[in-house]
């Protein structure tokens, strides 16, 4: 009953850039070797661009593309930064893009006793921002990925030049009611096993996630499926790492935050789904009220809680809006 309770709420151009890398798996900072390029899809090709940085939280994988002044962009939960792809691909020429993997999420590989908590991945990427020299950035944040933008606004200001926010956590909101089954399925060990059955019926993977967080859930391509859901599934320690990312989302991360954000001097743009039904659009309400320096809503018709994967013009549009302000 759990894992259906689960099931009903989950319910390439960027390619061409690093082309040439195709043919080998760029890791842990080395470079390609010289093979000869070929063709490949948008998750061969952001798979062959992953690095990873060897902090004290275990080895962070991220993948970069573009030069300048930084953008960071954090990815939703059971995401990785591949989500932000087609935003990456249309910003580049504007921004030195960084798409990190959260700790219990996608390829960063993590010790058995690191905490997941938001508290946490919001240190392992100030940490993974010191490593990569990057002394401030523009963050685009998504899902529980705004959680823990919200809290380096907070405790790491100075490393925030812009913050733009799609449909995420806010405190009255977090976790929101449509998370809870997810996080009983994790409490009972048994949120892997359901998330692996999406890799051997990925209809049921379009059906169920992909009806509930993308508008066009046909788009939700077979590759993407396998590159979100593969990693968290993979051992028994990713298994056990992906059930306590979800359990570390309670109790609310968010709690006590909203006095200091409304001291925040970060400029904020909102830019929200009105059709998802996880965070509704008057989450998106608290927050340009709770932001002093927002630059207000847009809210885009029909849109899913992932609408940034459908939709990545719409995200480079806001961010060059916002960039220019900030």
């Amino acid at each position: 009953m759990r894992r259906r309770q689960f099931l009903h709420w989950t319910g390439a151009a960027f390619a061409a850039s690093v082309v040439g890398a195709c043919a080998s798996h760029v890791d842990a900072g080395h470079g390609a070797v010289g093979l000869a390029p070929s063709p490949c899809s948008a998750a061969e090709a952001f798979r062959a661009a992953r690095r990873f940085a060897d902090l004290s939280f275990g080895q962070i994988a991220y993948v970069e593309r573009g030069v300048g002044d930084a953008a960071l962009f954090l990815h939703g939960a059971p995401l990785n930064g591949f989500q932000w792809r087609g935003a990456m691909e249309r910003l580049s020429a504007h921004r030195r893009c960084v798409a990190p993997d959260f700790m219990g999420l996608g390829y960063s590989r993590i010790p058995e006793r690191q905490s997941l908590a938001a508290d946490a991945q919001a240190a392992m990427l100030v940490a993974l921002l010191d490593a990569l020299a990057i002394p401030q950035v523009d963050i685009v944040a998504s899902d529980s990925g705004g959680a823990v933008a919200q809290l380096l606004v907070v405790h790491h200001p100075e490393r925030v030049r812009t913050l733009l926010l799609t449909n995420c956590d806010t405190e009255p909101n977090s976790p929101p009611p449509k998370v809870k089954p997810a996080i009983e399925l994790a409490r009972a060990e048994a949120l892997a096993d359901a998330t692996a059955q999406w890799l051997t019926d990925k209809a049921l993977a379009r059906a169920t996630f992909g009806a509930a967080v993308f508008r066009d859930p046909s788009r939700f391509a077979d590759e993407t499926i396998e590159y979100y859901a593969a990693p968290l599934v993979s051992s028994p320690l990713r298994r056990a790492q992906y059930h306590a990312f979800h359990l570390a989302l309670e109790p609310n991360p968010l709690a006590g935050i909203e006095a200091r954000l409304q001291h925040s001097k970060v400029p904020v743009r909102i830019v929200w789904g009105d059709g998802d039904d996880i965070f509704s659009p008057e989450d998106a309400r608290y927050l340009d009220r709770t932001f002093p320096q927002s630059q207000g809503i847009r809210f885009v018709p029909g849109a899913k809680l992932f609408f940034p994967e459908e939709f990545p013009e719409v995200i480079a549009e806001e961010a060059l809006r916002l960039w220019r302000l900030g």
